[in-house]
């Protein structure tokens, strides 16, 4: 009985060929699991920047509703990011359902204090702003 080298060295690229696709494809799904995890960091940290510039003005008895409404077009932004992630079936790790709702205490949402001095300026301006801000709260411009 003669063995077939020539089959099985065939049978066994075949088989290196699929655990390559195999592992292409789950390396592109957890990129693209990354990219939706990053977006949804970054929905949270504008939903909490709005909050806490709607407060700061509020507080204040200030209107800004240019700025605002800035807030309001970049987190739109993110969610369509988001939305399509998720319609093109991608979730997030251990994402089964929606995640629960976190109560944020009034003290955490408070602005800085002027006690404590940004670290970063606006390029436009030169208000001093928040590190992770995505807008200057003094003149509106994009950060």
């Amino acid at each position: 009985m003669a063995f077939d080298f020539d089959k099985l060295i065939q049978k066994g690229t075949e088989m290196a060929d699929a655990v390559k696709s195999t592992a292409v494809d789950l390396a592109e799904k957890g990129k693209k699991q990354v990219d939706l995890v990053s977006e949804q960091a970054k929905l949270a940290k504008a939903q909490r920047q709005l909050g806490a510039l709607v407060y700061s003005l509020a507080k204040n008895g200030e209107e800004n509703q240019p700025l605002v409404e800035k807030y309001i077009q970049a987190i739109s932004d993110i969610e369509a990011n988001i939305e399509a992630l998720k319609a093109a079936g991608i979730t997030a790790p251990e994402e089964e359902k929606e995640a629960p709702i976190v109560e944020v205490d009034a003290e955490e949402a408070k602005p800085e204090t002027e006690e404590a001095p940004a670290a970063h300026v606006c390029p436009q301006c030169g208000a001093e702003v928040e590190e992770n801000a995505l807008f200057c709260n003094h003149c509106g411009a994009q950060l």
